[in-house]
Formats: C-alpha cells, structure tokens, sequence
C-alpha cells in the first residue's frame, strides 16, 4: 500500500498499537495545468466532448454548398500525359457561399453520360494550385485510371488557380480546410453540368498535405466520398503537433507552416486576446480534425514519411492507431509509413503504385 512506503517502522508500530486506520486509497495526481502565454492549453486541448463533435455535424449538415452564376471562362483540348487521351479542360468560375470560386475540370472525351466517377485533386499548401504543372502532371503519373475519371481541381477561397500563363484569383475569406470542402464540393456541383460524364454520387479524393486533410473531412461530410488517398496530411488538430506550434505561436515565436498564419491570426492570437471564446476556438479544431469523425469516413489509404518536417508522422499514426482501435481492416483502411520519406510523394518508395491500386477500386462499377 502506498502510504505503507511513506511511513518508517517505528511510525507504522506506533500507529497500529494506537489503533489507528490505516487508508488503502491514494487521492489521484491531478494533472498540471499547461498554461503558456496566459492560455490554459489544457482546456484548449482536452479532448473533445460528444457534444462538441455533435454540434459540428448539425452544422456541416446545415451547410449547402452548391454552385451558382456557372461561367466558363477558357475551355480547349489536352491530352491526359501518360495515356494521351484526349480530353477537355474547363477552367470555371462560380460562386459558392457568396464567394467568387475558381476551378478546373478534365473531363475525358466520349465517355458516356454519368458513367464516369469523379477524382478530385486536393492541393498541398496555401499558394493556390498550377493545373497544368501540378495537376496535369500528377495525372501523368496513373495513367491507368485518368482516361476513366472526370477530374476535378479546385482552388480554394482566397488562392490562385493558374493555367498556361494565366491566373485567376478566387475570393475570400481563407478558411484552410473547412471551407476548403464547401469549394470542393461546389466544383463537384459544377462538374455535373460542365461534363455530363460525371458521376456526383461516386466521388474519390488524391490528397496532398493539407489537401489530404480536406479529402478525409470531405469524406466525413459526404457518403459520396468513397475513397481517400491521403498524402502526409494532418489528422487530428487536438494531437501534440498542433499543440507544440501553439505553443510556439503564443511565445511569438511560430514556424513557417501552411495554413498556420490562418490558425494563428484567426483563432489563437484573438483567443489569447479575449475576442473569442474557448468555445469558439476548439470547435474550430474539431471541424479540422478527421480522426474525431473515422466512423463517417469510408475507404482510405495514408501515406506518409516518418522524416516528413512539414507535417509529422504523429499525425498518420494517430489515425492508423484510431482506425485500428476502430476494427477498421485492410479492405477498408490502409496506412503506410516510410523510413526516410519526406514531404514529397516521390520519396515515398511504391506509394504511387499502392495509390493508384486503391483507386482503381472504383473503377470495378463503372457502366459499359
């Protein structure tokens, strides 16, 4: 018994001829609060009520983001690389909550009528996305399944999407992956009326760092979101990672992360300041945070670097440890380290090749 290691003989005698009781209970260590920057990181942290996550899926199921005022702006002829079909590409603008959105979509030709599922393209970063540099190329690489998918590249609120030396410019406010599917699914929307090819009700996600975190919250929102192929995304906004750059942003003293001046100047500053609440704030956080919603979320496959220095490999493990306390098995969810790999697919050996496996998955329903 504890107490029995804190007293000496002689006291323990001494108690027991007195007919003194001795307690078998220890009174539990509370935790030390962690308080930087006269924030109760704690509270902050803690982890997140039933409550919370269900007041943020009342709210998603609110939201309605379909698009309005369509207008295509450049539309020509290319060729998917690596297989040279032939196809169209659509650069659009629309409005989505107000916002005026752009995207493109890739639709090859003479596919028939709502026959062919939908692959969107979720970039990394916060400088917007290249369709022909970036996503055109991306496509290259599996080129196998491009020729079978209506592709669907958005920007998203606030960033650029440039193509053949021209750029446009979407509205804002930023809002980094929250929004970041309302923008998503509103191209969808477009894509049903600009290539009738496409097949809204089977929708798969290729994720790239933050893009990766907007595929697996996209799949949370929507059943139509059948497969994720996540690349070194974030996962879980309540993990010690964000923790520690919190940390660092209220010491004033905050690394250069995409979408970290966002969380900074949006919601913890204002947070420190007293402008909002710790309401506020942490259901902030739990709208970012895929790993809170692993039960709406269908097929996904992750892959990440354990040398990766923009997004840490605590963020993959966190999730393959949920999905697996989950019971979630292979032919459902798959999550694959590398040794060495960093924030760039390429230094993930073989991932490309299990990547594009996993999706040609759904290709098996496909209509003749």
């Amino acid at each position: 018994m504890t107490i029995f290691s804190r007293l000496s003989s002689v006291l323990l005698i001494s108690l027991l001829l007195l007919g003194c009781e001795v307690s078998n209970s220890v009174d539990p260590v509370e935790e030390q609060e962690v308080i930087v920057g006269g924030v109760n990181l704690t509270e902050v942290f803690a982890e997140p009520s039933d409550a919370e996550i269900q007041s943020v899926l009342i709210e998603w199921a609110a939201r309605n983001p379909v698009a309005d005022n369509v207008t295509i702006v450049l539309q020509e002829s290319v060729q998917l690389g690596g297989s040279s079909t032939p196809a169209t590409l659509s650069i659009v603008s629309h409005e989505v909550d107000g916002v005026l959105h752009y995207g493109a979509i890739i639709a090859p030709d003479g596919l028939v009528p709502g026959s062919a599922p939908v692959l969107v393209y979720a970039h990394g970063g916060d400088a917007g996305v290249s369709v022909d540099s970036e996503a055109l190329l991306l496509l290259s690489l599996f080129p196998d399944l491009a020729p079978h998918f209506v592709h669907v590249v958005p920007s998203f609120r606030d960033e650029p999407l440039s193509y053949g030396g021209q750029t446009w410019q979407s509205e804002g406010p930023a809002s980094p992956w929250d929004r970041d599917v309302d923008d998503a699914f509103a191209l969808i929307d477009v894509a049903t009326t600009v290539a009738p090819a496409a097949d809204p009700s089977r929708v798969a996600v290729l994720g790239m760092s933050r893009g990766a975190g907007v595929g697996m919250l996209m799949a949370a929102r929507s059943e139509s979101v059948r497969q994720v192929l996540a690349f070194f995304g974030p996962t879980d906004f309540f993990g010690p990672f964000v923790q520690e750059v919190t940390t660092e942003i209220l010491e004033g003293n905050p690394r250069q992360l995409p979408g970290l001046d966002y969380l900074s100047e949006t919601f913890i500053v204002p947070f420190q300041d007293e402008a909002i609440s710790l309401e506020d704030l942490r259901t902030e956080l739990v709208r970012r945070s895929p790993i809170l919603f692993i039960d709406r979320i269908g097929k996904l496959q992750i892959h990440h670097g354990r040398a990766d220095t923009i997004v840490p490999v605590s963020q993959a493990e966190r999730m393959i440890a949920a999905m697996q306390a989950a019971g979630r098995s292979a032919d459902s969810f798959e999550g694959f380290l590398y040794d060495g790999g960093q924030h760039n697919p390429f230094t993930l050996e073989g991932s490309l090749i299990l990547g594009s496996a996993f999706i040609s998955q759904m290709l098996s329903d496909i209509p003749s």
